[in-house]
């Protein structure tokens, strides 16, 4: 097997293609706004990508149909021409190397080029080690010019947040991307970390709503964010439990017993 196949499923022709990258990271927060966008568009597959980079692992369906770990193109032709048509990356995982980061990144940039794409946007989690009731959306951008053109749209460029570099596709995406005539932007979802994050997938894509100037419909995102507060409450209070009991308190003697 090659490093990495790409597998096309459609030759299509698109209008000045803007490429959408949202991979598995922080709060999967990229990989949540990137599938969810795809869905509402809707998006039609393009290309399956398999890599060695990709862990030794394949799915199991419900029917007890196995398939292989991989990532996904998918593109979207835009009804207006005051919009571009869209590509849009989403899938299992990133690669599990920085070798397999590189390669991977490199091989679909060079598909990606080959469509005559110019411009993308990564979508990420920013971890800040807290909740966030009301998650910002922090930005990089290649060039100046786009940092002043995306603070338009509310988002926030700081010289602390995010701060020293990001870190996996969401930056690989643009830095190799110049090495294509690319030009593009990563907008990261301020997110706690310690769950899959809805609400900051949601923020990020309001954002990029307005960028790209597309209708879409919330309603599926806020429920699975209510869903996560649900959890996350559950959590919270069994620990407080835990924590009024003490060490010789019913929760603490309930836990041992689980223990052998």
């Amino acid at each position: 097997m090659e490093d990495v196949v790409i597998r096309t499923l459609e030759k299509v022709e698109l209008r000045d293609p803007i490429l959408i990258e949202g991979l598995p990271g922080v709060g999967n927060v990229g990989k949540l706004a990137a599938d969810y966008l795809r869905d509402q568009l809707p998006a039609k597959p393009l290309a399956t990508i398999y890599s060695k980079f990709f862990p030794p692992q394949v799915y199991v369906g419900e029917d007890g149909v196995i398939r292989l770990v991989s990532n996904d193109l998918a593109y979207w032709r835009a009804p207006s021409s005051a919009q571009r048509d869209l590509l849009v990356l989403g899938g299992d995982y990133q690669g599990i190397s920085p070798e397999g980061q590189y390669e991977i990144t490199h091989r679909l940039l060079d598909y990606c080029h080959s469509l005559g794409v110019r411009e993308v946007f990564t979508l990420a989690g920013f971890a800040q080690g807290r909740v966030v009731e009301e998650p910002r959306v922090l930005g990089a951008a290649t060039l100046a010019a786009r940092v002043e053109t995306m603070k338009k749209f509310g988002v926030v460029f700081s010289r602390n947040d995010p701060g020293g570099g990001l870190i996996g596709a969401s930056g690989l995406f643009l830095g190799l991307g110049r090495l294509f005539g690319m030009e593009g932007v990563c907008l990261m979802g301020e997110t706690s970390g310690y769950f899959v994050d809805p609400r900051s997938a949601e923020a990020v894509l309001k954002v990029l709503a307005k960028i790209l100037h597309i209708e879409i419909d919330f309603a599926a995102l806020q429920a699975k964010a209510s869903e996560i507060d649900r959890i996350a409450q559950k959590i919270h209070d069994a620990e407080s439990r835990t924590s009024e009991a003490g060490p010789s308190g019913p929760a603490q003697r309930e836990d041992l017993g689980y223990i052998g």
